[in-house]
């Protein structure tokens, strides 16, 4: 092991400078380029890929097997729905502080992966059509709520930070471009949009064969997933070798409170013009169980936690994907291959193509061009795209309301209030003359921004985490999706139809202020990070 290795190792070398987030520029007439992905690093993402694959082949189902295999409602469909995703993203938080305090990483990826393959397996049986009158219903439910939500806020919180440590940590030069150097925090970024692709490339696999799959038995179609995951696991394992593991660090959620504390105590005591942070900060020779290093870490995590406070409500436009838009490609004219849930194939397709673009060619350019495209004004672009594709899906429900012959599915027909129209029970055979087809822009427009929003917050997650923390703010950012779904949970009371035009409306209204706050508020970042 050489000294950077082992001061690596030990925990005397960040994982990561915030200072050095460039790319492709000149510094001291030295160029800065990314580096190439370790072996290491690309077994996990390739195991992210198996159990996106395995997450979204079987979740995508949810809200049709819901509709057609359990007889439920579309507002009860959303809200369990909804209540899986708040679940699947609140437990990363808990899966975060089992590595960082106990376990580490691998070990905790492992464990919860075998209690998610658990859930998927009795996912599977419970689908069965011979069981639907005895287990179907309350098999999915534990299943869903205490086994697949708990398995993958497990994985999720301790993944993508897990890939970005085998990045070695220095800067070295270019073994064969002279005034090169390999600069680790552009090799960081590299690396969480490359992570991003593979959970789209997982994803878009799961919801191109599953759906194909179930018009025949839910059981098969449940079952992919599953022997997936089982792929992705054996992937993982295999790979322990060739993993850096850091070491937990024991009760670090303790000592970051008692240092909050002792801050906001003191704040008072703290240098003109810093943080108030700062003032848990060694002065005058007195000496604290934590360093200032730690303090230092610890007021860019704060700043890092506030920018998270306004994804919840990107994350609740963003799971509409899941069910309010199945619930309207349900009553589209559609080929009869076409399930109403693939064209969530198209939203992970766009991701996949587009990141090596943009990667590639449009922030290289960008950057050559005297442009810095930062974190922040990233999220930016992806929020406003949100925004507006929800003000598209709005004016979308709307034709589909105008379209006959059921309308909007009231039984009022606006052509001839004296005439009812009689609606069939099944909410699967009520189609009116509108084809799936033009939700295409929905999708598309989705993808786009996660790529800027939400591919950019996981990187931002890690580089502004203190290295003892990047678990925990890495959980910590995806349980905005929780609270995100927790939203949805409220909003589908009102998911029923006539009254998806005005929430595709209220939700691209709330967006837009969302947008403009954030871009006031925090702009000032790209500056120092």
């Amino acid at each position: 092991m050489t000294d950077i290795e082992k001061k690596f190792a030990d925990g005397e070398i960040e994982v990561q400078n915030m200072k050095e987030h460039v790319e492709d520029v000149i510094v001291d007439n030295n160029t800065q380029v990314p580096g190439p992905i370790p072996i290491a690093a690309w077994l996990i993402i390739v195991t992210e890929l198996c159990e996106r694959f395995a997450f979204y082949g079987a979740s995508m189902l949810f809200q049709r097997y819901m509709l057609t295999h359990l007889d439920l409602r579309k507002g009860d469909s959303t809200a369990i729905s909804r209540g899986f995703s708040f679940f699947s993203y609140i437990t990363t938080i808990f899966g975060a502080i089992v590595a960082d305090k106990w376990l580490g990483k691998f070990k905790t990826i492992l464990i919860f992966a075998i209690l998610y393959t658990a859930g998927l397996t009795l996912l599977t049986i419970s689908s069965i059509d011979s069981l639907k009158d005895r287990v179907s219903f309350p098999g999915f439910l534990v299943a869903l709520y205490c086994m697949i939500s708990w398995g993958t806020g497990g994985i999720k919180s301790n993944v993508s930070t897990f890939a970005a440590e085998q990045i070695p940590p220095e800067d070295y030069p270019h073994p064969t471009k002279v005034g090169v150097t390999i600069n680790h925090a552009i090799t960081v970024e590299r690396v969480f949009r490359y992570f991003y692709m593979a959970i789209n490339i997982g994803g878009m696999l799961g919801q191109a064969i599953t759906p194909a799959v179930s018009k025949k038995a839910w059981d098969y179609a449940f079952l992919i997933p599953t022997c997936a995951f089982v792929v992705g696991i054996i992937v993982f394992a295999l790979g322990r070798p060739k993993y850096y593991d850091r070491p937990p660090r024991g009760n670090i959620l303790g000592l970051t409170a008692r240092c909050i504390i002792y801050a906001f105590t003191h704040r008072r005591n703290r240098l003109a013009g810093t943080h108030w942070i700062q003032a848990a900060a060694s002065m005058d020779g007195t000496t604290h169980e934590w360093d200032n290093k730690f303090v230092n870490d610890l007021e860019k995590t704060y700043h890092a936690c506030k920018v998270f406070m306004v994804y919840p409500v990107y994350w609740a436009l963003y799971n509409n994907m899941n069910d309010n838009f199945i619930n309207m490609a349900v009553n589209m004219t559609r080929p009869s291959w076409l399930q109403p849930e693939q064209l969530s194939f198209v939203n992970s397709a766009v991701i996949v193509i587009f990141i090596p673009i943009l990667d590639v060619i449009v922030f290289p350019l960008v950057r050559k061009a005297g442009f810095r495209l930062g974190p922040i004004n990233r999220i930016v672009i992806g929020f406003s795209i949100v925004t507006f594709c929800f003000v598209y899906v709005a004016v979308l429900q709307k034709f589909l309301y105008k379209s006959g012959p059921y309308y909007d599915f009231t039984g009022n027909d606006p052509n001839d209030p004296n005439h009812v129209i009689v609606i069939p029970e099944d909410e699967t055979l009520i189609i009116n003359d509108l084809t799936i087809w033009t939700q295409l822009p929905a999708y598309i427009l989705i993808g786009i921004s996660e790529i800027f929003a939400s591919a950019t917050g996981l990187e931002f997650a890690f580089k502004s985490a203190a290295p003892e923390l990047k678990s925990v703010v890495m959980a910590l950012f995806l349980a905005t999706n929780a609270f995100g779904a927790l939203i949805g949970m409220i909003l589908a009371i009102w998911s029923n139809d006539p009254n998806f035009v005005y929430l595709y409306g209220a939700q691209a209204a709330a967006m837009f202020v969302v947008t403009v706050f954030f871009a006031w508020r925090f702009s000032h970042l790209d500056n120092i990070i």
